[in-house]
């Protein structure tokens, strides 16, 4: 090959070489990598956005308010004004998909009731962005496994908003039993619950999410679940009560209580309620017991064991701001998230169980 020829071939090379880099999907894919901050959009602006995550935001690092998804104007227009929102990253839930053509926004918060957790999440996901969605996570297991399914196919992630995993008084206990500094466990107990005085609200409604069991229950179920350190076998029993019976209509649950088998005849027993206001959970271990109360509220999680005090203070929304900082860094530096769908999915397949148990008055295996 000549001189000529050469540089030729090497200047044509070049320009190939120049144009794969510059091409616009290259510059789309090293442009996310760069970013200091990932651009959350919240769908659904009810109390827990407007008064928490919202706030909470505008203490992250790793993360913004770049969107919201809302059906009411009115919401659209003081949201926009109040945390200087563009116009082009508001969106209603007819105009959803087109969130799939917006850099700015690379997270989709889901905060809406559990019956529109399945086809959102999957909305988002196949809008191509990253998926963080309340708990419960859903309405059944199948569900669940829909979701994370497809997340998967998108190359997506979906982490579940269970703050308390997240929160260092948590993992202070969960580190005195991973690491058996107290023994073994031998038994739990666990309440969760508040007096829910609504009347028209998702949580009365079957068909959206109802029921206490899926909204306070789950964090009886976490208890339970971190507080052995194990999976639970099978409900042993349970049952379901209301005392406001015009207001928890056809059956739904305003109250639950169920006995949980885990690993070598370790019980659990746990209580939820929207009758009452209860926040505790009691570790009985081989060395001493693990006092937490409350162990799941907002303003801070406390207790005890003979190991000393578990109490590392804040304030609100501190779990919030810190729950979606994490999860905004395992998404820019690819590391696992804390908490993926499949720890939803645990729970609501014992939710489904309990449920199985109170209307067969039987012991169901999970």
């Amino acid at each position: 090959m000549s001189i000529t020829s050469r540089r030729d071939a090497l200047k044509t090379l070049a320009l190939g070489t120049s144009s794969i880099l510059l091409s616009p999907s290259i510059l789309e894919t090293v442009r996310r990598y760069k970013k200091e901050r990932l651009g959350v959009a919240l769908v659904g602006l009810g109390y827990y956005s407007t008064d928490l995550l919202a706030p909470a935001m505008q203490q992250t690092k790793n993360c913004y308010l770049a969107g919201i998804v809302t059906g009411t104007p009115s919401k659209a227009e003081t949201w926009k004004a109040k945390y200087n929102i563009p116009e082009k990253n508001i969106y209603n839930y007819g105009n959803f998909e087109q969130i799939a053509n917006n850099d700015d926004i690379d997270v989709i918060y889901i905060v809406l009731p559990p019956s529109m957790h399945k086809e959102y999440v999957i909305k988002a996901a196949y809008a191509g962005k990253h998926v963080w969605c309340e708990k419960p996570m859903a309405m059944t297991e199948q569900e669940c496994k829909e979701m994370i399914d497809a997340c998967k196919k998108n190359k997506k992630t979906l982490a579940i908003g269970y703050r308390l995993h997240h929160e260092p008084n948590t993992q202070e206990y969960r580190r005195i039993m991973k690491q058996k500094l107290l023994g073994g466990v031998k038994r739990l107990d666990c309440a969760a619950g508040y007096r829910e005085d609504r009347t028209d609200h998702w949580k009365q409604k079957k068909e959206m999410g109802g029921g206490v069991l899926y909204d306070m229950g789950v964090y009886a179920i976490q208890g339970a679940r971190l507080g052995t350190n194990m999976e639970p076998l099978s409900v042993v029993s349970a049952q379901t009560s209301t005392t406001r019976p015009e207001i928890y209509k056809n059956g739904l649950d305003e109250t639950t209580v169920a006995t949980l088998e885990f690993p070598g005849g370790v019980l659990a027993n746990i209580k939820t309620s929207f009758g009452e206001n209860i926040n505790f959970m009691n570790i009985q271990c081989e060395k001493g017991e693990i006092k937490m109360a409350p162990y799941s509220a907002y303003s801070g999680v406390q207790g005890s064991s003979p190991l000393g005090e578990i109490s590392t203070p804040y304030t609100v929304p501190w779990q919030q701001t810190k729950q979606m900082d994490d999860d905004a860094a395992a998404i820019m530096q690819g590391k696992p998230l804390l908490v993926p769908g499949e720890e939803g999915l645990r729970d609501i397949r014992i939710v489904e169980a309990i449920y199985r148990s109170a209307g067969s008055k039987q012991a169901v295996k999970i």
